[in-house]
């Protein structure tokens, strides 16, 4: 699908950004790819990796908050990959109006310029913490999945897409756990927030080659959800540091003790193929759109969260996941 396709990132200079470059140039041919981030050094940091010479790569500086930048940046484009966001929680409860501003307008002015400028489909990441949030991190995300589904109401002839994917933790995303496990194991405490949590997880190339999936199989106005395996926070901390004692910090603010990626009141809407859920949009027109034939409702009970998840990490998952850390990978 992307073979001699402009594509867009986004956030491109992120850890998922990096990783989405690298996948799309080895299996898809695009005609280019266009990294649309605030950063100058991450980008020049990226160039020396993907330099314009020799990939179809470019690198164009702009906030997902400047809609005339945007107006620029998007001409010609065919797919868009909308990873920008402020992610952390506590940065977001300490600067509301900052996360606001990045989550919810910038959703709001890439829906709007991608239709204006012919773009074909935009697909969207959003979070666990966007299902029932307890944090403004989680509210911003929930508000850009509900701009995102709508705007397939609203483009009428210009015939834009606009989808959503939604997933847990991603294993070696800046922020990540497992990093700072592995720097405080050489001191021999691990500091734990709370020994019940519970995450699902997720590595980057799957959730490059689950949003790849997506953006090809969407037809307007899905929330995309892969099936994950759930982890015990006190698990990882054993395999990590098998020797070292943990120290329980408590709970952050805005954090749950397990996360959930569809909600029992999304259950309705809510299908299941192979190796993932979809939740319809409510809008008849476009849930008509929808290919059912290799989809099951998932019964209006059903919830997907990481404490009862059916799939657990085994012991061998769990030191695959982490092997790349202990090599001193960050």
């Amino acid at each position: 699908m992307l073979k001699d396709k402009v594509v867009l990132i986004t956030g491109g200079t992120g850890s998922f950004g990096r990783a989405c470059v690298e996948i799309i140039l080895k299996n898809h041919r695009p005609k280019k790819i266009i990294i649309f981030s605030r950063d100058e050094l991450k980008q020049f940091d990226m160039a020396q990796a993907f330099p314009q010479d020799k990939y179809p790569v470019r690198y164009f500086l702009g906030d997902v908050r400047d809609k005339e930048r945007l107006k620029w940046a998007f001409q010609g484009v065919d797919y868009i990959i909308h990873a920008a966001a402020m992610k952390q929680v506590p940065a977001s409860e300490y600067n509301p109006t900052e996360s606001i501003k990045t989550n919810i307008t910038g959703a709001e002015n890439i829906v709007s310029v991608a239709a204006d400028c012919g773009v074909k489909k935009v697909i969207a990441l959003s979070t666990d913490k966007a299902v029932n949030p307890i944090n403004l991190y989680g509210a911003t995300k929930l508000c850009a999945e509900k701009l995102f589904v709508a705007a397939n109401a609203f483009v009428g002839i210009k015939k834009c897409m606009y989808s959503v994917t939604r997933y847990g933790n991603v294993v070696g995303s800046r922020g990540s756990v497992i990093p700072l496990f592995f720097r405080k194991r050489d001191e021999g405490v691990l500091p734990v927030t709370h020994p019940d949590m519970t995450r699902f997880w997720i590595t980057l190339p799957q959730s490059v080659e689950f949003v790849l999936q997506s953006l090809e199989r969407m037809t307007g106005g899905e929330t995309f959800i892969p099936k994950m395996p759930s982890l015990k926070i006190m698990d990882l901390a054993r395999t990590i540091g098998p020797e070292c004692r943990t120290e329980i910090i408590g709970v952050r603010q805005g954090e749950k003790i397990h996360e959930t990626l569809i909600s029992r009141d999304e259950a309705r809407n809510t299908y299941e193929g192979d190796g993932y859920y979809i939740i319809e949009p409510d809008n008849s027109f476009f849930r008509s759109r929808v290919d059912h034939t290799h989809l099951k409702a998932v019964g209006e009970d059903f919830e997907y969260a990481s404490n009862s998840n059916t799939r657990w990490m085994t012991p061998q998952e769990v030191n695959q996941m982490i092997e790349p850390f202990s090599r001193g990978k960050k």
